[in-house]
């Protein structure tokens, strides 16, 4: 995510690392090629113009404390004003306080509204919404469909009336259908329409003057860069909405969608999405976001997704086994169906501080933990629980029973006995001590 832009701006804040001061000269180094990098990544041109003056305003004539190299200082004043960039703190939905909140999802063909609509949904359900799903795409074939199949795997209700093709009826009729049967929050899922297209665009002005939803969010690819911020001003000027939500993210190299957008609508990204998975969905925090574009990792959010799959009682049961030195190849299987939940491997490592940009190049596929889940699962429960048993015969049986090689077989079961061993030494007097200490952190 964003590895382009990280790896780009890495490189030119290098230019001034090292120097013993901030001179008007070597700022102005730095700022033409973090310019450059910006232009390159789409970013707006009015909006890279600001920002490189507000830096220089803030960078020129600082001091550069006895602790602080000038490459540290301009990268925090970076940082901060990247985070002011894309709206400076998180900005969180609107609900009704005293009746049902419509929330109405606009934007343009293939921005990924529908798969959206049903991440949101299910992230609000989570949060004890009760929550309808409305298909008032009228004109995409199967729209519906794939609105009710992803409904059905959230467990979510859709409502549609596909004898229909009056989207503006449905979205109202599906309001009183929650009225009616307790639904205190509704997502109208919309077609897709291009703003030049009048007859669309009205459609959906009606919709809003119909439904008065509480919030307004215009869904849009991040991929497409300057194409989304010049769509979302257009979407603006037309229905007003009140957040922003950035899909695909996950593809997104360049970044230049993400920083323009808000400075461009001046209206906050509300949401990201990545993935296909129900749960890719995360709230945008533009100061984790700044501090992932400066490679400086997201360590609060790798966390928060920990904290969304661990169920306490496991957690309990994990860590008893760890100690006593009972962890075996069901808990390991256990911890990698975890991992799954969370996200592809890659972004969660992106999510650790200095290593973002080091796994650029790096082939770390997912299906390596598929290849691992089927090897344990074709093990008996004996050898799970004692890989000492695991002979010559076992391991061929394991190999074609989940259709590895042996040597894939051999390396897993190697690989499980040194983390055994490692888990033995964090169970020693000098082990406990900094497990002890490590549990006294906090996060600030």
């Amino acid at each position: 995510m964003l590895e382009d832009l990280t790896l780009k701006l890495d490189k030119a804040l290098k230019k001034i690392t090292g120097q013993g001061r901030i001179s008007e000269q070597n700022i102005a180094d730095s700022l033409r090629e973090i310019r450059r990098v910006l232009l390159d990544a789409d970013v707006n041109y009015k909006v890279a113009k600001q920002f490189i003056e507000d830096v220089k305003s803030r960078a020129l004539g600082k001091e550069v404390l006895a602790s602080v190299t000038p490459g540290q200082l301009i990268t925090k004043i970076i940082y901060d004003e990247l985070a002011l960039l894309m709206g400076g703190r998180n900005a969180e939905l609107s609900f009704n306080p005293s009746g049902i909140t419509v929330i109405l999802l606009v934007g343009l063909q293939g921005s990924g509204k529908t798969t959206f609509s049903a991440k949101l949904a299910k992230y609000l359900a989570l949060k004890k919404r009760n929550v309808l799903l409305t298909a008032a795409d009228v004109y995409r074939p199967a729209a519906v469909d794939q609105l009710k199949t992803l409904g059905s795997q959230i467990g979510v209700p859709v409502f549609s009336a596909e004898e229909s093709k009056d989207a503006i009826k449905i979205s109202a009729d599906s309001i009183a259908y929650a009225r009616e049967n307790g639904f205190n929050t509704v997502i109208i899922d919309t077609a897709g329409r291009l703003h030049v297209d009048e007859n669309l665009m009205d459609e959906i002005k009606a919709i809003k003057e119909k439904v008065k939803p509480t919030e307004i969010l215009f869904v849009v690819d991040s991929m497409t860069g300057q194409d989304a911020v010049n769509s979302a001003k257009a979407f603006h000027d037309s229905v007003d909405f009140d957040g922003v939500v950035l899909t695909k993210l996950d593809g997104d190299t360049r970044g230049g969608c993400a920083l323009s957008i808000k400075a461009v609508v001046n209206e906050p990204i509300k949401f990201v999405s990545m993935g296909e998975k129900p749960d890719s969905i995360e709230l945008f925090h533009p100061e984790r976001m700044a501090a992932r574009i400066l490679g400086k990792g997201d360590v609060v959010s790798l966390v928060e997704k920990a904290q969304q799959q661990i169920d306490s009682r496991e957690a309990e049961d994990l860590e008893k086994k760890l100690l006593e030195n009972k962890f075996d190849f069901d808990d390991f299987l256990k911890q990698i169906k975890m991992l799954k939940k969370m996200g592809s491997l890659k972004s969660l490592l992106g999510m650790i501080p200095g290593l973002g940009t080091k796994l650029k190049d790096s082939d770390i596929d997912d299906k390596q933990m598929i290849k691992v889940e089927s090897i344990i699962q074709s093990m008996t429960i004996k050898e799970r629980q004692n890989p000492k048993i695991l002979n010559g015969s076992r391991r061929k049986r394991i190999a074609r029973g989940s259709g590895n090689s042996i040597q894939d077989v051999n390396r897993l079961i190697k690989q499980f006995a040194e983390m055994q061993k490692m888990i033995k030494m964090f169970n020693s007097k000098s082990g406990k001590k900094m497990m002890n200490n490590y549990k006294n952190l906090r996060i600030n």
